[in-house]
């Protein structure tokens, strides 16, 4: 499957790419979109691995969700803002670097809307599982992004660890989804 590769290259990448980014960057208190920043270097590494895992969730969870419109149109919102993150940058890491400071705040956006939609399929999905544990752990996972980005505001000085949490529990969870089709009868709901 294309997100489980998307997700394994990204993986390693969140934790090495910091090793070759400015030196003020910290894995602690700096997000993952602020490795594929305006001005950093090798950001278009970053960038390149949000695109991927855009657009194979999309594709991905298509089919998963066939019958279910509203998961559909909430799953190509979280598609389309995770690939806008990567072509509209974060402010760079050293702020007395001059940037695009419009370009900044459209990332802000798309990744709020990303979080936003993220936490709606999630939770969304938990209503169309078979089994109790998985609706569990779905509406874990939604909840789970909710104070964790309140985690990231509320204490940006640990907002890289929080950040990094986030993603590999979104990440990781929409890939053991998509793998155990395990939902209620489709016909159901048509």
């Amino acid at each position: 499957m294309i997100l489980t590769a998307a997700y394994f290259l990204a993986l390693p990448a969140m934790f090495i790419l910091p090793l070759f980014n400015v030196p003020e960057y910290s894995i602690v208190g700096n997000t993952l979109s602020e490795l594929g920043a305006q001005f950093s270097p090798n950001a278009w590494i970053m960038n390149s691995l949000f695109v991927s895992l855009g657009v194979s969730s999309v594709i991905a969870g298509w089919g998963y969700f066939e019958g279910f419109m509203l998961h559909r149109i909430v799953l190509i919102l979280f598609g389309i803002s995770i690939v806008l993150i990567a072509f509209f940058n974060h402010a760079p890491v050293n702020p007395d670097i001059q940037y695009n400071i419009r370009e900044d705040e459209w990332h802000a956006y798309f990744t709020y809307s990303a979080g936003l939609s993220f936490v709606i399929l999630s939770i969304a999905t938990g209503f169309i599982l078979e089994k109790r544990e998985n609706r569990l752990l779905a509406i874990a996972a939604g909840i789970s992004a909710i104070f964790l980005s309140i985690m990231m505001s509320e204490t940006d000085r640990f907002a890289g660890i929080w950040n990094r949490l986030l993603f590999i529990i979104m990440f990781g969870w929409l890939i053991y989804n998509f793998k155990n089709r395990n939902y209620k009868n489709r016909n159901h709901y048509r």
